[in-house]
């Protein structure tokens, strides 16, 4: 019996797995340029990681400070990001997020307008201008439900709770998918000309994360097994403001408006300690005032407080405080916009934090401080990609958003990452769109393919092992919070590699129970696979890399090394091993070097 007979199929142009913003502006793009075009998501539409990007969209309007410019923003997102950013995709962000806003604002999102009725901007962490477009605190969900509600008018196809599980070739390139619907365990086969992965991180392989339960790695995973590279896997991001109590929402995010906005990091003994953390020169022990001590501040580098330096910087900062013993009760640090702000303003411009606190933890952050610690929040690694077509390595495959690399190096900004799923989602459904056109052939769907896969799938409703999935990822988040967190040595990580290798071999005896209809447990057993994969591939990375740059920091190399100043550490599949090596990356132009070395 055909493929096509035996399992649901479905054929179009171009499929987009994934329904974040990267997705979505994907779909939209692709449907734009008429082609057949299929959304995919693993939960229910609307729910994706881009509504917790509450802060704002980064781009340079302009509207606040007339100074800036995309190439100020190409400054700092290259200096954030400790130079090991793809030049090109950067540029390329930078001069076209603008664009991308105010496109955002056509299709009818609601922004925050300054006093001249312009989109308002607020200051965030690196960035040199107040440059993020918001929506109060809530401009990930806005930015969602105008990306829906435009790829909805458009008449875009649909399919949620429809998990991915494999990536389907026809010789060397791709022609589509093979996954599952998560209600009723059904298989279900795509075939497509071409296929955008906008699958989001992996965060759910730490202990400590703001992720949800969908950020299990698929689109990497399952891109590195159809033979694509991933580079700067060993970038992961901290985000330094989490919650830390109680321990039912720990990890969940806490905005870094809340500092944009005045809110200032404290310890236990009520020091502002950020102060303590830029060079020697830069510190303002003489203030007599906090006012004054970021006036001070502010005159020497420009920046408005040292709260707001990178998140790598930050995050480092705190958990250095916690382990001197001046953290807060409950392991993390205070912060307090309380005593900077009138209760009016903070309702106003952080409507989310207030009422998360209040209904969470029972603080009222207009009158209380916040406990707050770094939390797993973002991958700067992943898909290595091209800069103009967002095409990975293997043809007809595409990737934009969190599972694609290139853009944000050693560390993200905060705020690029909504511009980088506007601006490379676009790209992403745009080249799509043109590699379908390109090769209108019948597509040829191996049977032995799918079949393995839906072996592989099947497997642990026969296992006998006796394994439990939900242990299994327990330890699994013990390993990488404890072993590859955010300091990290040899020792540990090689550790990491030896435990991962033991997961591997019990994930191989798991057993679940029940039938295939809405089986969680049989759910997490196959986001195993991903996990397992993605987590040896940010250790060996880290591994890789004998040196501290961004979001990697070796306690045993503490100190950046130039021989990798512009390496990218590049993981791909050997012969079905995990192979690890270094490559160059591009040469950035002289014109855009000028712009790196310019002093402010």
């Amino acid at each position: 019996m055909e493929v096509d007979q035996k399992y649901e199929t479905h054929e179009y142009d171009v499929i987009v797995i994934g329904a974040g913003g990267a997705g979505l502006r994907a779909a939209i793009e692709a449907s734009a340029q008429g082609v057949r075009t299929a959304l995919l998501c693993k939960s229910l539409l609307g729910k994706a990681h881009t509504v917790m990007a509450e802060g704002g969209i980064a781009a340079a309007l302009g509207n606040v400070w007339s100074e800036d410019n995309w190439k100020v923003h190409f400054r700092d997102t290259m200096r954030g990001g400790k130079l090991l950013n793809n030049w090109r995709v950067a540029q390329i962000h930078a001069q076209e997020a603008p664009d991308r806003v105010l496109e955002l604002e056509e299709w009818g999102a609601l922004f925050d307008r300054t006093p001249d009725g312009l989109i308002l901007q607020r200051d965030f962490g690196g960035h040199r201008y107040a440059r993020l477009a918001h929506v109060g605190d809530r401009t990930g969900l806005e930015m969602i439900r105008t990306l829906q509600n435009h790829a909805v008018h458009q008449g875009i196809d649909v399919f949620m709770e429809c998990t991915m599980h494999r990536l389907l070739k026809d010789g060397d390139r791709i022609c589509g998918a093979f996954g599952y619907w998560r209600e009723s365990g059904r298989f279900v086969l795509f075939k497509a000309k071409a296929v955008v992965l906008a699958t989001g991180g992996l965060g759910k392989i730490y202990k400590v994360t703001s992720n949800s339960w969908e950020y299990t790695g698929d689109g990497m995973s399952m891109g590195y097994h159809a033979g694509a590279d991933l580079i700067d896997m060993e970038m992961v991001q901290f985000h330094p403001t989490g919650m830390v109590w109680p321990p039912s929402v720990r990890g969940l995010l806490v905005t870094e408006g809340v500092r944009g906005d005045g809110g200032t990091l404290k310890n236990s003994l009520g020091q502002r300690f950020m102060f303590n953390y830029i060079p020697e020169f830069f510190r303002a022990e003489t203030a007599e005032t906090e006012e004054e001590a970021d006036a001070w501040y502010t005159d020497k580098t420009k920046r408005r407080t040292p709260d707001l330096l990178p998140r790598d910087e930050v995050a480092r900062a705190i958990n250095a405080e916690v382990k001197a013993g001046r953290g807060s009760p409950h392991g993390g640090v205070y912060l307090d916009i309380a005593s900077r702000r009138s209760p009016d303003y903070i309702k106003r411009r952080l409507p989310s934090m207030y009422q998360q606190f209040l209904e969470l933890a029972d603080v009222d952050i207009t009158r209380q401080p916040m406990e707050v610690g770094p939390t797993c929040h973002y991958v700067m690694g992943g898909l290595r990609v091209d800069a103009e077509t967002t095409a990975t390595t293997v043809p007809g495959l595409f990737a934009a958003g969190e599972v694609a690399a290139g853009l944000h190096g050693a560390n993200r900004l905060g705020g690029n990452s909504l511009s980088d799923l506007l601006v490379f989602g676009r790209r992403a459904g745009l080249y799509a769109a043109k590699y379908a056109k390109d090769h209108p052939g019948a597509l040829a769907i191996n049977p032995d393919e799918v079949e393995a896969s839906a072996r592989t799938m099947l497997a642990p409703f026969e296992g006998n092992g006796g394994e439990n999935p939900y242990a299994i990822h327990a330890d699994l988040e013990d390993c990488m919070q404890n072993l590859v967190g955010i300091i990290r040595t040899e020792a540990e990580l090689e550790r990491a590699l030896d435990e991962l290798a033991q997961l591997k071999r019990r994930l191989a005896r798991v057993s679940v129970e029940g039938n295939r209809q809405y089986n969680p447990g049989w759910h997490l057993a196959l986001d195993l696979h991903n996990m397992l994969t993605v987590a040896e591939a940010v250790t060996r990375s880290a591994i890789e890399r004998k040196e501290s740059r961004g979001g990697h920091t070796r306690d045993d190399y503490p100190g950046l090394d130039p021989r990798f100043a512009r390496v990218n550490v590049v993981i791909r599949q050997v012969r079905g091993d995990m192979s690890v090596g270094q490559e160059p990356l591009p040469e950035i132009p002289d014109e855009l070097k000028k712009i790196l070395e310019e002093k402010v």
